[in-house]
Order: C-alpha cells, then structure tokens, then sequence
C-alpha cells in the first residue's frame, strides 16, 4: 500500500513538471508574436532573420520524435510540447518566406525542404534500421545535441549583455520563461530517469539563471529596460 501510494505521488510530481514545461514553453513560442505582426504590417521581413525559426523547427520535430511511444513510452508530454512548438515555427515560417524578397524566399524554401529531409531520414533510420533500444538511443543523443544547438541563443545574449553592460535586449520575462521551462523540464526528466531529457535542461537551468542574475546586475547598472530580444531560443 505504502509503495502504492509513493509511486503515485512520484507519478504525479512528474505529470506536474511536465504539464508547468509545456505551459512555460508555450510563453517562449508565442513570445515572437509581434515580430511577426511588424512583418505583417509593413510587408515585409526587413533585417529580421528566418534562421532561428528554421533551427528552432528541427529541434521541435527531433525532439517530438523523441517523445513519440514508438521511440520512448512514457514521456508524451515532450512530444505535446515540441507539436505545438512546430506547429509554431511552420507558421512563423510561412509568414516569414511569404514578406520575404526573392533571393530570402528561395533560400528559406531550401532549407525548409532540408529540415524536413533530414527529419526524414532520421525516422527511416529509427524505424527502418534501429532496433527499440538503439533507436531511443540514437534519437536521444540526436535530441541532446539538438537542444545543446540552441543555447547559441542564450550564449550570445549573454556575451552580448556583457559587452554592452545592456540589458536592453535581453527581456526579463523571457529570460525568466527559459530558466522555468528549463528547472520544469529538468525535473521532468530526473522524475522519468532520463538524462536525455535532464542534462540538456539542466545546462539550460544554468544559463537561465545566469541570464537573470546578469538582468539583475546590469539593470541596477544601467537603469534602463530590455526591449525586443535579438534572438528567441526554444527548448
């Protein structure tokens, strides 16, 4: 009884952690909603960059493939949160390639259609090749260098503040998303026994708190507020 009773309050803080991860990614994927109106508005992309959107879609479809049954039973919740984070940069994409100029709109064209040859290929070789064991395995390590990719976001923000001794571009909301989203999804993961899930959360936990005690001294320095971030990242 008493096991009984332990294992279902494990199993609930672990549901929990990864229901607070999807709502505090969900903060981070709609967090470029109004680059895109802007890009909307004026009919166009201007200096804006579609390359995080395009990085940001791989990493979502390597990692719901992660979270699929057919790779690792269990953790669903990964698989819900990066569907809707794909979901998310298919969108941001097509608006971006439609304001987009020519020679933009091929070249996003190209590397959309890379992504999703790569994805392709990554399946194949799960199901066609791998056996389950491998397979998570190989989808795994896939999804950790994936996610390890996308701290460049976070890295060059924090080199960025640094330099400038500006937190101009560095919103604390987003920086304070990141690091719940992250601390969320590290416990989902500790919780589930996976360090394909904990260890890239847990260095993204890190630059998370970095990133706010960085806001917290250099807003004390410069007094001034963040406005809108260079760059998103997405876990």
């Amino acid at each position: 009884m008493l096991s009984t009773g332990l294992s279902s309050v494990y199993s609930g803080f672990s549901t929990a952690a990864g229901i607070a991860g999807n709502i505090f990614a969900f903060v981070l994927f709609v967090s470029p909603l109004p680059t895109f109106k802007r890009i909307i508005r004026n009919k166009s992309t201007e200096q804006f960059s579609g390359l995080p959107y395009i990085y940001a879609l791989l990493n979502c479809l390597i990692c719901l493939w992660y979270g699929m049954p057919v790779v690792k039973t269990g953790i669903i919740l990964v698989a819900t949160v990066n569907s809707f984070g794909a979901v998310f940069q298919l969108v941001y994409l097509s608006i971006f390639i439609t304001y987009a100029e020519r020679a933009t709109k091929l070249r996003m064209l190209g590397l959309l259609g890379a992504v999703a040859v790569i994805f392709a290929l990554v399946v194949f070789m799960s199901l066609g090749i791998l056996e389950y064991d491998d397979r998570q395995t190989f989808v795994g390590y896939l999804s950790v260098a994936s996610l390890i990719s996308m701290f460049a976001s976070p890295l060059f923000i924090i080199k960025l503040v640094i330099k400038t001794r500006s937190v101009e571009f560095m919103p604390f909301n987003l920086s304070f998303a990141t690091f719940l989203m992250s601390i969320s999804f590290s416990a989902y993961g500790i919780f589930k026994e996976d360090p394909f899930l904990y260890i890239p959360n847990g260095i993204g936990t890190i630059l998370g708190l970095v990133q706010l005690a960085l806001y917290s001294y250099y807003r004390k320095i410069s007094g001034e507020d963040s406005r809108e971030p260079l760059t998103v990242s997405y876990v």
